[in-house]
């Protein structure tokens, strides 16, 4: 069911981003309240990773707004309240650390850099394990976990920070399904504590229960904002939607312009 009465947490405006010159996102407006779980979907290139860093500053705008829990995003100070995780990659960066250590670093926009680990840093970072069920493997070293149990540790560093606001980018990309179930219930736990979620996804798998909206991107553009979608729905697979019926809109998949240029082939 869409949320329509949560108190707004993103508020973006004609948000528009070039990148060389190039426009990646043209006029996009988006409101995320209070509590939703929100997935942002698309074919590749349709913008939708361009746009959550546009939403947590990490893109500059061209052109538009955002505002951050009622905020413009170049005021914006309090980053605690956000949580980032973005798209796979190694937990460490290259650098030996534990499982236990990477997490305790989602503190730092709590506690600063200098400050020592209190009681409460302690807490969170014990609780995000437990969250994303690694708490068995906190003391190991990050470069022996598996690609999924890594994605893991990011989200458990994103949510030792306490954040209201989380933006994951793809976190199930390249991940197998158990994994992906895993995170599917650390999601799920989160959302029951209120979080507010903006999800990146190719396709949901055992996330899709958990969405409460779907935004579907189309060459730069929101092309749908409503209930949840099917995966061939949001990537156009099955019957193009006529162009006068606007609640459903057809989304483009890569294979569109494959069977257009084999149908002019043929003539």
């Amino acid at each position: 069911m869409l949320n329509t009465t949560g108190s707004p947490v993103v508020e973006a405006r004609d948000v528009t981003v070039a990148i060389g010159g190039r426009p990646v996102l043209r006029g996009n407006d988006l409101v995320v309240r209070e509590g939703e779980f929100v997935a942002l979907m698309g074919a590749n290139g349709s913008g939708k990773s361009t746009l959550v860093r546009a939403l947590t500053g990490l893109r500059p705008l061209t052109q538009g707004t955002v505002l951050l829990f009622g905020t413009p995003l170049h005021d914006f100070r309090a980053r605690h309240r956000l949580g980032y995780v973005p798209q796979r990659g190694t937990a460490t960066g290259g650098v030996p650390a534990s499982v236990r250590e990477v997490v305790a670093s989602g503190r730092l926009t709590r506690r600063g850099l200098l400050r020592p680990t209190s009681r409460a840093d302690r807490a969170a970072v014990a609780d995000a394990l437990d969250v994303v069920g690694l708490a068995d493997r906190a003391g190991d070293g990050v470069s022996t976990l598996s690609g999924g149990q890594q994605q893991r540790v990011l989200i458990a560093r994103a949510l030792a920070g306490e954040p209201e606001l989380f933006f994951l980018d793809e976190p199930t990309a390249g991940v197998d399904l158990p994994n992906q179930q895993a995170l599917a219930d650390a999601l799920h736990t989160l959302s029951g504590r209120g979080a507010t979620v903006v999800l990146v996804a190719h396709e949901l798998g055992p996330l899709a229960p958990l969405v409460d909206r779907a935004v579907v991107m189309r060459d730069g553009r929101i092309a749908y904002d409503g209930t949840p979608l099917s995966h061939e729905d949001v990537h156009g697979h099955h019957h193009p939607v006529d162009a006068h019926h606007d609640h459903v809109p057809h989304v483009g998949s890569p294979f569109d312009r494959l069977s257009h240029d084999h149908r002019e082939g043929h003539r």
